[in-house]
Formats: C-alpha cells, sequence, structure tokens
C-alpha cells in the first residue's frame, strides 16, 4: 500500500492537534508522542504535527514563518460544496484562518484554510461532471 506521510513543523503540537481533529482529521496513537502528533485523514495520508525541536532533529534547516511566508499549499478534496463549507467553518472556529474568499470556478469551489501555525490547506469540492463538460 502506498501512503504519504508529511511533516510540518508546529509550535504547539496540542493545540494543532485539535485544530486538525476539528476539520476531520483522526489520532493515530501509534505514531504520537509529545513532540509529535500524527493526524490521519484517511488510509493513505498521515500529517505528522512535529514540535521545532524534532522537526530541526531531521533537517539542519530554518523554520520560516509560515504566517508570513509561503512553504507549500496542501490540497483536501471532499464530497461536496456542503463539506468544503463545514470543514472550513469549524477550523475557523478551531483557530485557523480564512486568508481569501471562497474561488467559484463553476466545476471547482474552493476555501483556503490556515491553520494556527500558518499552514495552508485549499479545502475542494471538484463536480468532474462538469470538469469533463467543460
Amino acid at each position: 500500500m502506498k501512503q504519504i506521510f508529511i511533516n510540518i513543523p508546529v509550535k504547539e503540537p496540542v493545540r494543532s492537534m485539535a485544530f486538525y481533529q476539528a476539520i476531520g482529521f483522526t489520532v493515530n496513537p501509534v505514531f504520537t508522542f509529545d513532540d509529535q502528533k500524527c493526524m490521519v485523514w484517511d488510509d493513505h495520508i498521515y500529517v505528522m504535527l512535529q514540535s521545532y525541536d524534532m522537526y530541526n532533529s531531521g533537517i539542519k534547516k530554518s523554520i520560516p514563518d509560515t504566517k508570513a511566508y509561503t512553504t507549500a499549499n496542501f490540497t483536501l478534496p471532499v464530497e461536496s460544496v456542503e463539506m468544503v463549507n463545514q470543514l472550513v467553518e469549524a477550523g475557523l472556529n478551531a483557530g485557523g484562518k480564512e486568508p481569501m474568499p471562497m474561488s467559484d470556478v463553476g466545476f471547482m469551489q474552493i476555501r483556503n484554510l490556515e491553520d494556527p501555525d500558518g499552514h495552508n490547506w485549499a479545502i475542494i469540492f471538484l463536480d468532474m461532471e462538469k470538469f469533463l463538460k467543460r
């Protein structure tokens, strides 16, 4: 089985874990420790919320201020526009920020959500029928 583990540095792993739980991730206790919280989107996608010290233990580069600089954009596709709105609203209530208004291009609706550390997630609904007819 192919999987992806996305490691991101966070200032407060417990706070970040609560945010990710609010938008639909679950905790994998096998890979969760004091300085790392393993968040599961599905059987293939894991987000590893690592304290700055843990993140820097393997990568000896400076961690940029993700509230001021873009480092990477992550996209989470969901089943409906309603689900897009539900996840973003839950994220906003859990300390996230929405840096721009929804983008609606007809076949796809996108809302962007920043986690408490400034990492950007695009929550999207893609209507494949409309996409293929364009």
